[in-house]
């Protein structure tokens, strides 16, 4: 199979979604069916693409018969194959779990096209080599993002909506005038091409202030502090399935920009970038605990939980060694399987105790002592307690920053790492532990009865549960992939050769 090929067909199995599931509107149940259909096709052809690039090759394509730096070019290393390949189970997963509960009342409002429209986004954003085709993709996601989180219609929905969309849209307005700054400056959009003009630019100064820029903006879409109040303020109002898939893939998309910018086209060595950074990994984590520890609503509790570990991969970033970007990697990865598994848990808690609220509900261990095992696989991983994957991405971090002199920021990340593990026992002692009330009963009651809809939703939650097992019991694989995709990262010439070809040369001259 080609580069072409390989690079296309996780963009056209989202975009085949979309038309197909929009084509088929008055019939929700080809709608459910296709969806799944196109979701497990992205996830083998991302598979496909990561046995590609498994050895360090670096593939790369250019649409619409334009050579590059002209054209838009698509580019997949190891970093960007593992990101689609986690979108593709990601959407799986999510989608086997929204086949029960309101499943009918979110299709009949375009559920599924917008759905597939958020992968295409996300996938898009992945493997674009185009700083300007990577803000249409940031595009793309926004305008599904919001189509999705106001579907039920309600007040809090609408309300959420509006602030999700307005903040996003002050981040991606901002992108666009850091895009026009670096097209200004070195008369190209093409990643691979910047990363050869920027380090012969005179003004550096110059060429910083542009990546301060860039990272507020992207960092906005990653909810760093103090860009993160859209977060908490609109993930609670969604449905478990669509939360998940948020919590999942929008903020490391953000993530996944920061790691693929000033890797790539801003050197971190430079100026106070990384300094920057590590101060706002320091107080992402913070702020981000400690909202955890103050609410009792499980949806918030995990949405503030997003934020702090955003953190821990800002963290990686800052301290830009093999090792830590290696780390940043594997924990990327680790969060979003375990974080898109507690938001599906959260929904299943609500369903079989009747309530969000902690306060309300009770009692599920004894009824259900499986769903409390269920709970605390993603749950102590989230914490970073051994073996779990959760373990190893901290250990990884954190041994990076005391080896590169980091001492404090590694101290902070062990303190959030207690603060989590805080957060994980209040909603086991809550939730599972302590007596039920009555209503909370009724809703166990219902819930054991409907063994269907118990089975759909159970099914990817164990799935994503086996793999953080997995990944914590035999994680040398796992590391040793994250930290060879770091490596890559930081040696940007395979990069840079695989779209421009060979050479010194730049494809065009450029005169400001």
């Amino acid at each position: 199979m080609n580069a072409h090929l390989l690079l296309s067909l996780p963009i056209i199995w989202p975009l085949l979604g979309v038309a197909l599931c929009c084509m088929l509107w008055s019939r929700p149940r080809a709608q459910r069916i296709t969806s799944l259909v196109v979701s497990a096709g992205l996830l083998l052809s991302s598979l496909a693409l990561l046995a590609a690039t498994w050895d360090g090759t670096v593939l790369a394509t250019q649409f619409g018969g334009w050579a590059a730096p002209f054209g838009i070019s698509f580019v997949g290393d190891m970093l960007s194959a593992a990101m689609v390949v986690i979108t593709g189970l990601m959407a799986v997963a999510v989608g086997i779990y929204g086949l029960a509960g309101d499943a009918e009342a979110r299709e009949a409002a375009f559920y599924h096209p917008l759905y597939q429209g958020l992968l295409l986004g996300v996938t898009g954003a992945f493997l674009t080599g185009d700083i300007f085709n990577l803000y249409v993709w940031f595009e793309v996601m926004l305008i599904s993002s919001f189509g999705l989180l106001a579907l039920g219609g309600t007040r809090e929905q609408l309300d959420a909506g509006v602030k999700y969309v307005t903040l996003n849209l002050v981040a991606t307005t901002l992108f666009l005038i850091c895009v026009a700054f670096l097209y200004g400056l070195t008369g190209s959009l093409n990643m691979a091409d910047l990363a050869r003009i920027l380090p012969t630019v005179e003004n550096q100064g110059l060429v910083t202030t542009i990546a301060v820029l860039f990272l507020v903006a992207f960092g906005s879409k990653a909810a760093v502090f103090p860009l993160f109040f859209w977060l908490p303020a609109s993930y609670h109002t969604a449905s478990a399935p669509i939360v998940a898939i948020f919590a999942a893939l929008l903020t490391k998309v953000g993530v996944y920009a920061i790691l693929r910018s000033f890797t790539l086209i801003f050197d971190l060595s430079l100026g106070f970038t990384a300094p920057v950074i590590g101060i706002v990994a320091a107080l992402t984590m913070v702020t981000g605990v400690l909202g955890a520890a103050a609410h009792f609503d499980i949806r918030k509790i995990l949405s503030f939980h997003i934020i702090s570990q955003i953190g821990y991969m800002l963290l990686g970033i800052a301290v830009a060694t093999p090792l830590a970007i290696g780390g940043a990697i594997l924990y990327v990865i680790h969060h979003i399987i375990v974080k898109a598994n507690l938001f599906l848990l959260a929904g299943v808690i609500n369903r079989a105790g009747g309530s969000f609220e902690l306060k309300e509900v009770g009692g599920l261990y004894k009824t259900l002592p499986w769903l409390g095992v269920l709970f605390l696989v993603p749950a102590l991983s989230l914490a970073g307690l051994p073996p779990l994957s959760g373990f190893w991405s901290k250990f990884v971090v954190v041994k990076a920053s005391l080896d590169a002199g980091h001492a404090l920021l590694a101290a902070t990340a062990l303190a959030v790492g207690v603060l989590t593990l805080y957060s994980m026992l209040k909603i086991w002692n809550e939730a599972f532990w302590k007596a039920a009330p009555a209503a909370s009963t009724t809703a166990t009651e219902r819930w054991l009865a409907d063994t269907g809809t118990r089975r759909v939703m159970l099914t990817p939650i164990v799935i994503l549960a086996a793999i953080t097992l997995t990944i914590g019991v035999m994680a040398e694989p796992f590391i040793a992939f994250s930290l060879r995709a770091g490596e890559q990262l930081l040696d940007k010439n395979a990069y840079v050769e695989a779209v421009l070809g060979p050479g010194p040369q730049r494809s065009a001259e450029w005169q400001p």
